[in-house]
């Protein structure tokens, strides 16, 4: 488990191989787990689903952007901060997935903005960009949600199939070995993913209608059939 915590270091910086290599220290059960959790996210991810994921995607933000945010704004920085912050964006996200895309999106853009002003005026650039850019993420929840959950869950699915077919040891490894082919792939993934979900599956509103609908059908043709029963039609 503390080799599986200090590979996922890795993703703290842009380092495509250390990202990909975390698959070796997966065991085969682990790497089919994640290759069926990564298809689901792919296919329904975005949808009421997106509940699930928002929680630890809260923690890992909490976990990233506390640092930065810390020392940008000049706070005092309090020892394990980062820590309650990810606690707390894990519970909210559980609570109120929305305020995960909130976050996700305003945070990033508050940042850029930030940086464009410079460090002298961060605050006075990073606080417009988060509150526009947060607002845009929640009005647009659903979309956000569908790239978002597609987005890891392509990589879940890359990185378990690697660890799956560890055994194989020279397919594996030449493709492991090519890091910017494995994120390629993922990429066409989550592509793929965003489409379908966005496109081609209805919209929690729409698989609701959809299934009040057939219920009210259902419900007629069974009034039918026993007024039919009732009067002797056949």
């Amino acid at each position: 488990m503390e080799g599986l915590i200090q590979a996922l270091g890795a993703y703290q910086t842009f380092n495509p191989s250390g990202w990909v290599a975390i698959y070796r220290l997966l065991p085969l059960w682990a790497g089919v787990v994640c290759c069926v959790v990564g298809v689901t996210l792919l296919v329904a991810g975005g949808g009421k689903l997106f509940r699930v994921l928002a929680g630890p995607i809260g923690a890992v933000l909490g976990l990233l952007w506390t640092p930065i945010l810390v020392m940008k704004l000049g706070l005092p920085d309090v020892a394990r901060m980062a820590t309650i912050v990810a606690a707390v964006l894990m519970a909210l996200g559980f609570l109120l997935p929305t305020a995960i895309t909130f976050l996700g999106v305003g945070v990033p853009l508050g940042l850029l903005a930030g940086q464009i002003a410079g460090q002298q005026d961060f605050l006075l650039g990073f606080a417009p960009g988060f509150l526009i850019g947060g607002l845009v993420g929640a009005l647009l929840q659903r979309p956000v949600a569908a790239v978002v959950a597609s987005t890891v869950g392509a990589w879940v699915f890359v990185i378990g199939a690697l660890s799956a077919l560890h055994q194989v040891d020279g397919v594996v490894q030449a493709v492991a070995s090519k890091p910017w082919g494995v994120i390629i792939a993922a990429g066409l993934f989550a592509v793929a993913g965003s489409v379908y979900q966005l496109a081609v599956k209805p919209s929690p509103e729409e698989a609701d209608k959809l299934r009040a609908q057939k219920a009210q059908l259902k419900q007629r043709q069974a009034e039918q059939h026993a007024l039919e029963k009732r009067w002797g039609v056949k």
